[in-house]
């Protein structure tokens, strides 16, 4: 799995990571969605990584993933920066538009 993330969205992420975190984590966010299989695909701070996570090919901001929540991801992520947001996409897919700049900051991951 390899994540690029653009000269954008790395210099917004340094500039957001105020509390030095670690790590970047893909994470499907399923609060509030309903069942199991409902989410959204986002981005979180963490500080530690566990047995549960996997790392996610990337040259400039450590990125892991979670094991069971990678089958919502796809082998080939974008992430961006652009107008206050952060912007998920693979070449098959838009995975998340609109990942607000504060959801990112919040490192409760549920």
């Amino acid at each position: 799995m390899e994540l690029n993330i653009t000269e954008a969205a790395v210099q917004r992420l340094n500039e957001l990571n105020k509390d030095e975190m670690n790590y970047l984590l893909l994470w499907y966010d399923r609060d509030d969605c309903g069942c199991g299989v409902n989410g959204v695909p986002t981005i979180r701070f963490v500080n530690e990584t566990n047995d549960h996570y996997k790392e996610v090919q990337n040259d400039l901001f450590p990125t892991l993933i979670s094991k069971q929540q990678s089958v919502f991801f796809n082998i080939e992520m974008k992430l961006d920066y652009f107008n206050g947001c952060f912007k998920l996409s693979s070449p098959e897919q838009m995975l998340n538009p609109f990942i607000p700049e504060n959801s990112v900051c919040s490192i409760e991951t549920g």
